[in-house]
């Protein structure tokens, strides 16, 4: 099987020596530092909500407003098509994938617990600023402040996951970032449910709760140990060895501190790292984990199914709280799919995932596509059967992207970089990831106005285009120690071309 399941025989040559216990050290750090999920999950809830709301629209957008109350009709494609509104929500995604640069650089020199504190701090100020903002300029400065904070936490959280955890485990735990989003996101829209009744200032109680998960992150990354790669990688062996015994439970940690010290000295040798990323030996982790995966993340099709669900739900009976319904049913089958991958993701194994989602994601979009065609946008309440159809395929769809590229976007490449480009890798990712998000946040509901239920076509189209791209291109990591991924790539049919004997040592440059 092209870009197969294997494990190089190189890249085994210790990880039989490692030894490890789960221990609640090791547990209760991962879960601190999920908390930065929380925070990327809350405002993805929470900004939908808030602009919906007529108070928030009355205050800073009345056009917008009025144009709500002359489209009442919920079947309209192009009812919420809106540049300035969808301005609001995307210029924080702008300012992540900016600021994630700059994070890159306090991940790498100051460790990733640094930069998780800094972006508590940021995300708590932008959300204080949200909640008292008197005119759009407040708004959107806020806004930029929450996006540095979301920069920072997505370019270290993952990272922090990843090294932290057992390599056995390393998929369960890192996936802890994917739930505690989902979870934020299904608070963010309980919060939204019940302040939209809180007039004229509910909204401004949306946008400050995001002040508790900020609170939390930063008090518990007060008491956050730094990864052992991370004190590794600035010199502080002595310590990064006490903290790998430590978060082990063991002793006897010599196999997995010695692949530490091979990837430091590695490290060490790269005086730029954003430029070593363009090297050819680097290539794969450049296509796959930066550029690939990042960007097919936010162009599944997720964003246009929760666009639907409120309307779908409303042609079931359940009449304005169809809003509440919808969210609260693709948030819980989102958490639900996140423990499914969680506890099987190092079992199966990574492209297992991706490929099955892949399949039942084409299906759903496809089957809606037809629906629509034929039913939908017509100015008339779709029949109960063909709204059950649609349900079902939009929580199908919805569970498979659940427990692939909703969790598998941030595992996998965080765990693909060697430790030389590893920070900065992962700001390229995040600023990819961002930058696609704030495109589908930007253009979405214009492309829906225009393209109409096409647009589903489009998506599944991308969808099997990704597949590919996963069946390939992509080894499988499941249980590989991170240190020794990079050794996967050397012996894959398709990137072993891009390595040889000049490749072997990084250069400074």
């Amino acid at each position: 099987m092209a870009g197969g399941g294997f494990v190089d025989a190189e890249a085994s040559k210790r990880a039989h020596l490692y030894e490890f216990q789960v221990t609640r050290y090791c547990v209760l750090a991962c879960i601190v530092a999920a908390l930065g999920g929380a925070l990327f999950g809350y405002d993805l809830g929470v900004s939908g909500g808030v602009t919906s709301m007529d108070d928030f629209l009355k205050e800073f957008f009345p056009k917008v407003y009025r144009r709500k109350q002359l489209h009442l009709n919920e079947t309209d494609y192009c009812k919420y098509d809106n540049q300035i509104l969808t301005l609001f929500t995307s210029s924080l995604y702008f300012a992540g994938l900016v600021s994630t640069f700059g994070a890159s650089y306090v991940t790498r020199i100051k460790g990733r617990r640094i930069s998780i504190l800094c972006g508590s701090v940021s995300f708590f100020l932008g959300a204080i600023l949200n909640a008292f903002a008197k005119n759009i300029a407040m708004l959107i400065i806020g806004r930029i402040l929450l996006g540095v904070g979301i920069g920072f936490g997505n370019q270290a959280v993952p990272l922090y996951l990843s090294e932290t955890a057992p390599p056995k485990y390393r998929g369960r735990f890192n996936q802890l970032f994917q739930l505690t989003t989902c979870l934020g996101i299904m608070i963010a829209n309980i919060v939204n449910y019940l302040t939209e009744r809180i007039h004229p200032w509910g909204w401004r109680l949306s946008l400050g709760l995001a002040t508790v998960p900020a609170t939390l992150m930063f008090i518990g990354g007060i008491f956050l140990p730094e990864t052992p790669n991370s004190l590794v990688e600035q010199g502080r062996k002595a310590e990064g060895r006490t903290i790998l015994e430590k978060i082990r439970g063991t002793k006897n940690v010599d196999a997995e501190f010695a692949d530490l010290i091979e990837a430091s000295e590695a490290a060490q040798a790269v005086k730029h790292p954003f430029r070593n990323l363009l090297k050819r030996k680097n290539r794969p982790q450049l296509v796959i984990a930066a550029l690939g995966i990042p960007a097919f993340q936010q162009l599944t099709g997720m964003n246009s199914i929760l666009f639907y669900a409120p309307v779908i739900f409303q042609s079931l009976g359940f009449g304005s709280d169809a809003s509440l319904y919808s969210s609260l049913i693709t948030s819980s089958i989102l958490v639900a799919a996140t423990f499914v991958s969680m506890f099987l993701v190092d079992r199966l194994g990574r492209r297992f995932f991706f490929l099955e989602a892949g399949t039942q994601m084409i299906t759903s979009m496809i089957i809606l596509t037809i629906i629509l065609a034929i039913k939908f946008g017509h100015g008339v309440v779709l029949a109960k059967p063909y709204a059950v159809t649609l349900v079902l395929m939009i929580c199908t769809f919805v569970a498979a992207y659940g427990w692939s590229w909703g969790p598998l976007g941030w595992l996998v490449p965080s765990e693909l970089f060697p430790l030389e480009t590893r920070s900065a890798g992962q700001s390229v990712v995040v600023c990819v990831n961002l930058f696609f998000t704030a495109a589908v946040a930007q253009f979405f509901l214009v492309s829906l106005c225009h393209l109409k239920y096409g647009i589903f076509l489009l998506f599944a189209s991308l969808i099997f285009c990704m597949s590919l791209f996963i069946y390939f291109l992509l080894p499988e990591t499941k249980q590989v120690p991170i240190e020794e991924i990079s050794l996967l790539f050397q012996s894959h049919p398709v990137w072993k071309k891009y390595f040889d004997a000049s490749d072997e040592k990084p250069t400074a440059g």
